[in-house]
């Protein structure tokens, strides 16, 4: 009695069982997103026993739905990133007479007070 062997698929120099089929990086980079994937690592910088630098780093990678499922939504708080965020925009320029007309008032005062204090130190 012979035992029958699965069916082979080959792909470009590959052979595999045709029940595992060579994913393609499409359907990869949807199974990441979909899942999520977190990057984790830290680098120590020492001298002499001396820890000089310390970086961690951290890195997430998944779609905006699975980031929010798992409380990460930074992005929306962010000024840069989201219109939401943003602080109301200030006017833009003014029109340049009326900078003018509230600039004339100041200029006179200071002109005043300058006059006056030139003629105080003749006085003395």
């Amino acid at each position: 009695m012979t035992t029958a062997r699965p069916p082979m698929v080959q792909n470009s120099g590959q052979v595999m069982g045709a029940g595992h089929e060579p994913a393609n990086l499409g359907d990869i980079l949807e199974r990441v997103l979909d899942r999520g994937i977190v990057i984790a690592g830290d680098i120590r910088v020492s001298l002499l026993d001396i820890e000089l630098l310390t970086l961690k780093l951290r890195l997430v990678i998944a779609s905006v739905d699975t980031a929010r499922q798992i409380g990460i939504d930074w992005w929306e708080h962010d000024p840069w990133l989201s219109s939401r965020a943003r602080p109301p925009v200030e006017p833009g320029p003014r029109d340049p007479e009326q900078v003018e007309a509230e600039r004339r008032p100041r200029v006179a005062a200071r002109a005043e007070r300058a006059a006056r204090e030139d003629w105080d130190e003749y006085d003395r």
